[in-house]
């Protein structure tokens, strides 16, 4: 049997000093990309530019909570106004929490109705008549 032995370095290719300015050479292994380098980078909060929310089309919802975009009407950690947890087994329909297992007006989901008649029962319209 044949043990090859390769000894790896860690030194830093020799530049001659025309060749690449001392600002770009790299100062390790890895070097840096353009996106590491840069140091100027503006995060855009809602608490300072509440525009962000409602302008942003990719954003959660347009309300700012903590710093963070979300809906109001939808989020259960932020259910009607900010800060507003709903329980557990809670979902926040239209700004309030509901348990969907049981309310008829929004029986497994929010906004789904039951009929006149019909209970809700572990989340389904007319489940169990009695």
């Amino acid at each position: 049997m044949a043990f090859t032995i390769t000894s790896l370095s860690a030194t830093q290719p020799d530049y001659d000093q025309g060749s690449v300015p001392a600002k770009e050479r790299p100062t390790s292994l890895r070097g840096t990309g353009r996106f590491l380098a840069e140091k100027n980078r503006v995060t855009l909060t809602c608490d300072k530019y509440p525009k962000v929310c409602r302008e942003n089309k990719g954003s959660p919802g347009p309300d700012c909570c903590n710093k963070r975009c979300v809906d109001v009407m939808k989020d259960s950690l932020n259910c009607g106004e900010c800060g507003k947890k709903c329980k557990y087994s809670e979902l926040c329909c239209k700004g309030k929490c509901v348990n969907p297992m049981s309310t008829k007006q929004h029986c497994g989901s929010c906004g789904n109705n039951c009929e006149k008649e019909s209970l809700c029962t572990y989340g389904i319209c007319g489940y169990a008549y009695a």
